[in-house]
């Protein structure tokens, strides 16, 4: 079954290593996709819309926080440093599923850039929307048109919605639980990347890999793998 996910990563604790730690997350999923033979498109500098044979299913247990322990280059005393970054996954949402009333938006278009700055365009094209009731922002300037930029925001900004209602509804169950754990589900640590030792372990399943560098360049098979079959 086609299936289109949308992938945000963002640096969390950690500073520039948080940063770079994410950067190569992001890499790692677009590389992942395309020896998937999915369909790869990036929105935005945290975005990327995958779409493809069952690519929601696959991707969707990589939500949650990921903790990288290595040295970072900037380190002279060779000490290892513990950053993080945050994975979400989120499902393509169509308009019948999530109604967003068009009053409740401020957009805002500006001048596309590429990564780092550079090719600043002339035309205004890059879109921004913030859904005023919750707060939620949404950037896209990848397509060459304001209108498509601003069609892939609101897809992104459906899908966000789309999941702040199933958590809504789901936190009343899971109240109880929450508290004696003391933190959300989105707050757990789910994989721990140690460069030192060479290995990558998955938390909630106690699945441990080796060859880290093999695995950021997008061979993520070994290691969803067997997790599936852990989990089966």
């Amino acid at each position: 079954m086609i299936q289109t996910a949308i992938l945000e990563i963002r640096a969390g604790t950690g500073g520039e290593e948080a940063g770079l730690f994410a950067a190569e997350l992001y890499r790692m999923y677009l590389r992942f996709a395309q020896k998937m033979g999915w369909k790869a498109r990036e929105l935005d500098r945290n975005f990327a819309e995958i779409t493809g044979e069952n690519a929601y299913t696959i991707l969707k247990n990589e939500s949650g926080v990921h903790r990288v322990q290595r040295i970072p280059k900037t380190e002279r005393s060779g000490r290892i440093h513990t950053s993080t970054a945050t994975v979400a996954v989120l499902p393509q949402v169509s308009p019948r599923e999530v109604e967003v009333n068009p009053s409740q938006l401020k957009t805002e278009t500006f001048r596309a850039s590429g990564h780092g700055g550079q090719n600043v365009q002339k035309v205004e094209t890059a879109v921004r929307i913030t859904h005023l009731p919750t707060g939620v922002v949404v950037t896209c300037q990848d397509e060459r048109s304001q209108m498509q930029n601003r069609e892939k925001a609101m897809e992104v900004l459906r899908s966000k919605l789309y999941q702040m209602m199933q958590e809504q509804q789901k936190s009343s169950v899971d109240q109880l639980r929450r508290q004696q754990v003391g933190t959300a589900e989105r707050a757990e640590k789910i994989r721990t990347w140690n460069f030192p030792q060479d290995r990558i372990t998955d938390h909630r399943t106690g699945v441990s890999v080796g060859n880290i560098e093999a695995i950021l360049d997008g061979d993520l098979h070994q290691l969803l793998e067997k997790i599936r079959k852990k989990t089966n």
